[in-house]
């Protein structure tokens, strides 16, 4: 039986500052882009060195307020900029691929934003052109390389759980319903699963691997894209996860973990850094680590910047914390259960 540990150890993660330092070049210039500059400005040594959006004068006006030396109308004026080592992806779902592949085709290493494409296919088509470019591609599934991450995948490689059976997780969030906008509409790639569901599917990949069986039910949204589901997902040893996601209310957005010996509770909101409880099955015993640093919610997008800049610097085309494999599996998943809502054949 696996010892219940007296204290915790310390997450094994890239340092944010001190390693190497890629000059990045943002496409599509948003809200997300935006928190993803500031925390690397802030928290790190990278460094954006331009942007590039199809409107000359956002381009502009994003690279004012973040200090970025350049502002690119176009997106090929980017990626064919020499001084640029990485381009990290941050529009619309729907503009994912085509916009990975251009960095791609350019030569480029890409960061893509979550999801990395509509489908388990686009995905595939992402990592088989850079692997054949050999350049470095990454999804931003910022959460596997929070220090809370790495801790929890310390204690499940250790056995401290034991057997695990259960995994559960939610991520819930009421948005104004607007059919033009990115959430509800389907040309843009709305739709929970994808702009939500990604996190706390890929979490239960992350603890008990690619499941066996996807059952999935739920509602969709006045535009036809899905607006709430729930999954279970059932892995080859019986192991299942259970999974909910909605754009009609907020939920608890937390997570856990349970094992025949020991149960870990990660809090609201399980994506972002933050705290979680491990808890005995066999004792009183209990042992809670919250994040020491002072980032918080999108602040911990900085992260996966220094673990990629690390990876690119060992000579990776992938990362092994978060491969292209389980991306496209995750997609898998997604897939399944958004025909699976729609009745879809």
């Amino acid at each position: 039986m696996k010892t219940f540990p007296s204290a915790l150890p310390e997450p094994d993660i890239t340092p944010l500052r001190g390693g190497p330092v890629l000059r990045w070049g943002v496409l599509a210039p948003g809200r997300i882009a935006g928190e993803f500059v500031q925390t690397l400005h802030r928290n790190t040594d990278q460094r954006v060195h331009a942007v590039a959006s199809r409107d000359p004068e956002r381009a502009q006006s994003f690279a004012a307020a973040y200090a970025i030396p350049r502002a690119y109308g176009s997106y090929t004026q980017l990626v064919e900029d020499p001084s640029i080592d990485i381009v990290y992806v941050a529009s619309p779902h729907s503009e994912h691929k085509r916009q990975a592949l251009l960095a791609i085709a350019a030569g480029k290493h890409v960061l893509v934003e979550k999801p990395m494409a509509l489908n388990a296919a686009e995905a595939r088509e992402i990592a088989d052109a850079a692997r054949a470019a050999g350049v470095f591609a990454m999804e931003a599934m910022w959460t596997r390389f929070l220090p809370q991450t790495a801790l929890i995948n310390r204690l499940l490689r250790d056995g401290v759980l034991g057997d695990v059976r259960l995994v559960t997780a939610d991520f819930g969030v009421r948005f104004d319903f607007n059919p033009e906008g990115r959430i509800f509409n389907p040309a843009l790639g709305g739709g929970a699963l994808l702009d939500l569901a990604v996190y706390p599917i890929w979490f239960a990949h992350f603890v008990l691997g690619t499941p066996a069986r996807v059952l999935a039910t739920g509602e969709l949204a006045k535009t036809g894209v899905d607006g709430q589901t729930a999954l279970v997902l059932t892995s080859a040893t019986g192991a299942q996860a259970l999974v909910h996601t909605t754009l009609f209310a907020h939920t608890p957005n937390e997570a856990a973990i349970s094992g025949a010996l020991a149960r870990i509770q990660v809090e609201t909101r399980f994506i972002a850094p933050g705290s979680f409880t491990l808890v005995s099955h066999t004792s009183d015993a209990r042992l809670r680590w919250t994040d020491p640093s002072p980032l918080r919610g999108g602040e911990g997008l900085a992260y996966q910047a220094s673990a990629v800049a690390q990876h690119i610097s060992d000579g990776l085309t992938e990362s092994p914390l978060h491969p292209l494999e389980r991306t496209i599996a995750v997609l898998e998943t997604i897939d399944t259960a958004r025909r699976q809502v729609s009745n879809a054949p």
